[in-house]
């Protein structure tokens, strides 16, 4: 009757309905917090719905700017000018004000889950226009963000140029002081919406956006804690003399000296088959484009032949004037050319460089109209007057200080304690890759003057403290090109601010109908990606970060 088969059972009883008490207890506790925090939760996006009205009454102070509107815009409802389709974003507070004269902006808060920090994004071509798929981007990983059209309208297109004309004003606020008026603005009314500033500031932007983060970085090093800065037209007024105009005078030399698109795909294969297996692996990639001394005169047309699987000579001369870059009249380099890579992709000479028909480069891409707006003021310009001695000069004095993000001094940006990391697509047929390594260099040896480092690896050493260059192979302008061309350099840019761990590589993959079929790392310039000799060469795993042997 009392035996130990039926003590244990009661225990095992007694256990279990313990057991079950505690579960009961641990569940209710569970549910009452998770209510509670439901209940926070709601009350917070309700209070924050709430002071997002209370925006449109300017009971904070802007300098010369006016706030015109402050609404709740629900999830995924908000559709961007002339397009079809709704952005995917949270529910969020937007903001639209304007800076005088004419900056426009707008400020996206996320109405649940802020991560407490600040996104500045940046603009293509000639801005003008919102940023709106870069601020949804940084909303839907819980940024506060801002986007300015830098102070003008984009009137007849992406580089419309005729708002500049006779406004020395608009140019300066296209040049730099709107990002940063839109800055200080958009801190200012993250805090009175969240009651808090922002814990940490960053700013991300590719091509303009380059030149306005690396602007951003040499002028108001204070307004960001960390930016990331995209193939970068840095050199403005050089950039605009030594890559488009001059791309296109070295194709219209006459109409023969014109590169079809029809010729690009024999032009890039015969690149690849000369140097892509540089690196050891064949794929596609040039690793290290300088590295590459392909002739273009051995695609040379017989005498008497013009078709798509050869350049005529004139065509020849063009190529070699592109990738050589033009020069003053005393030999000194007005902007670096284009390096091999790359041509046979179709976002890349025959959109950047050559055009679908001669001329259309030039004047969709604004080569054109910077001259004439922006330096001239001359709706008659003709742009193969350009004298790369005289004019290029006058260019620079005229605009150039306003415009050109290509000081070298990052001193004030080191001693804020802010971090910047540039990349550039080596395939890039926009801006030279060359461009961003120049000034990279220019960096090292400013610090090498002002730190008296004994040697250039020193010097390096200690640019990299705050500063880090990664090249991209294989990517073209901001992304596309054969090369992987996704990677997340904002979260490594975070975590090198917030925790002190400084990127020593960033994983790019390619992605093709949803699936990535390659990775690879991007290293630390000057050290490239160099494959151990084990495993796939489409996984970045079996990479290592080296300085290049050739």
């Amino acid at each position: 009757r009392n035996s130990p088969h039926k003590l244990n059972k009661k225990k095992r009883e007694s256990i279990i309905m313990r057991a079950q008490l505690r579960s009961t207890k641990f569940f209710l506790t569970t549910v009452i917090l998770s209510s509670l925090a439901s209940i926070a939760d709601a009350q917070n996006s309700a209070d924050l719905r709430t002071a997002c009205s209370l925006l449109n009454n300017n009971s904070f102070e802007l300098e010369d700017t006016t706030i015109s509107s402050a609404h709740i815009v629900e999830a995924n409802s908000f559709r961007q000018p002339g397009r079809d389709s709704n952005l995917i974003t949270p529910a969020f507070c937007r903001v639209v004000g304007v800076t005088d004269p004419a900056i426009n902006f707008e400020v996206w808060l996320p109405l649940n889950n802020w991560n407490g920090k600040y996104n500045g994004v940046g603009n293509g071509g000639m801005a003008g226009v919102i940023s709106y798929s870069a601020l949804a981007n940084a909303l839907t990983k819980g940024y506060a963000a801002a986007s300015t059209d830098t102070g003008h309208d984009q009137n007849a297109g992406l580089f419309d140029a005729s708002w500049a004309s006779g406004r020395q004003d608009l140019i300066e606020d296209f040049g730099h002081r709107a990002l940063h008026l839109t800055t200080i603005n958009a801190k200012a009314i993250t805090e009175a919406f969240y009651t808090e500033p922002p814990k940490y500031s960053y700013y991300t932007g590719c091509s303009k956006g380059g030149q306005m983060g690396l602007m951003e970085a040499q002028r108001y090093p204070e307004d960001f804690d960390g930016i990331v800065a995209g193939n970068p037209a840095n050199n403005w007024t050089r950039f605009y003399a030594g890559a488009h105009l001059w791309y296109s005078l070295a194709m219209l030399e006459d109409q023969e000296a014109w590169i079809p698109r029809s010729k690009l795909p024999a032009f890039g294969n015969a690149v690849n088959a000369a140097c892509d297996a540089l690196d050891g692996i064949e794929d596609g990639i040039l690793q290290n484009p300088l590295a590459c001394n392909f002739d273009p005169s051995s695609m040379q047309c017989p005498l008497g032949t013009d078709n798509s699987s050869c350049l005529t000579p004139k065509q020849v001369s063009a190529v070699e004037k592109i990738w050589a870059g033009v020069k003053t009249s005393d030999g000194e380099l007005i902007y670096p050319g284009l390096v091999p890579g790359g041509e046979a992709d179709p976002g890349g000479w025959g959109r950047w460089v050559t055009g679908a028909e001669p001329f259309t480069s030039l004047h969709w891409l604004g080569g054109e109209g910077f001259f004439r707006w922006f330096v001239f003021n001359d709706p008659d310009w003709d742009f193969t007057s350009f004298d790369f001695d005289q004019d290029l000069e006058y260019a620079l004095e005229k605009v150039g200080n306003a415009v050109d993000s290509n000081n070298p001094d990052l001193r004030r940006l080191r001693d804020n304690g802010s971090k910047l990391i540039v990349y550039h697509g080596w395939s890039d047929p926009d801006i030279s890759p060359v461009a961003s390594i120049n000034y990279y260099e220019s960096v090292v040896e400013m610090i090498a003057d002002d730190m008296r480092a004994p040697d250039y690896e020193a010097a390096l050493d200690r640019t990299q403290n705050f500063f880090r260059l990664f090249m991209v192979p294989g990517m073209g302008h901001c992304s596309g090109g054969p090369g992987p061309d996704r990677f997340d350099a904002l979260s490594a840019l975070e975590n090198w601010v917030e925790n002190g761990i400084a990127p020593d590589s960033l994983k790019a993959s390619k992605v093709e109908n949803g699936e990535v079929t390659r990775s690879r790392p991007l290293c630390v310039y000057p050290e490239v990606a160099t494959y151990s000799g084990r495993g796939s060469t489409d996984e970045a795993e079996n990479f290592y970060c080296a300085t290049p042997s050739i």
